[in-house]
């Protein structure tokens, strides 16, 4: 028990030190893609998405700075929020004590699409999570809530496209049973081939450069 808090205090002072180094300097609009680890629901989006050299993102987020302070505004269970940049990034650490986060930037012709986007995110804080991942409504998943907003700065124009999701264990060619029966309590059929969005896709985007790795996957 000693030892494990000793690696996990270890982890947050190195995590700590670098950040405060000045190792990744955030700018307004930065992209935040995490391998989040949560179980059986996290393997199964990285089971059949790919992410930027073939690492394994579950999640993502949006960088935000306003009043001298640091903010990722990201949409998670309990709606879109706003969380400090240090508690997004000490979320999940691999062995080493790194962020399992990479940082993709718009491309210099993208970034006049930034001040907007970030207006479209703060409007859409407080807005529930979207727990059937469907498209149209006021409810947004993580993906989700990044696709719209620079929708919206892009003038109505998809600046991420969306594409046919699946809940398909490629292995056995069946839904995987945790999705089976996440939908069956919500009283919905399973989406499959809906139009959506994941953070893997959204990481290899031409629009965007990786410009910060914290860990290797």
């Amino acid at each position: 028990m000693c030892r494990v808090l000793l690696l996990s205090l270890f982890a947050v002072f190195i995590l700590n030190t670098a950040y405060a180094q000045g190792a990744y300097k955030a700018q307004n609009g930065d992209l935040l893609f995490q391998d989040l680890d949560c179980g059986p629901y996290c393997e199964s989006i990285e089971k059949v998405t790919e992410g930027v050299d073939g690492a394994d993102f579950s999640h993502m987020g949006i960088v935000v700075m306003q009043d001298d302070q640091t903010y990722v505004i990201e949409a998670v269970s309990k709606g879109v929020i706003a969380t400090p940049l240090k508690n997004f990034l000490q979320r999940n650490v691999n062995d080493e004590g790194q962020p399992k986060i990479m940082v993709g930037r718009l491309k210099t012709a993208y970034q006049p699409l930034i001040p907007s986007a970030l207006i479209q995110a703060h409007a859409l804080l407080g807005n529930p999570y979207d727990e059937i991942y469907t498209d149209g409504d006021e409810a947004y998943y993580c993906s989700e809530l990044i696709y719209e907003i620079f929708k919206r700065a892009n003038q109505g124009k998809p600046l991420f496209p969306l594409a046919p999701m699946t809940y398909v264990d490629p292995d056995t060619g069946e839904t995987f049973p945790i999705w089976k029966d996440y939908f069956a309590e919500r009283g919905v059929k399973v989406p499959e081939g809906v139009a959506g969005i994941n953070p893997g896709a959204i990481s290899r985007s031409l629009y965007l450069e990786i410009i910060f790795r914290f860990y290797q996957p």
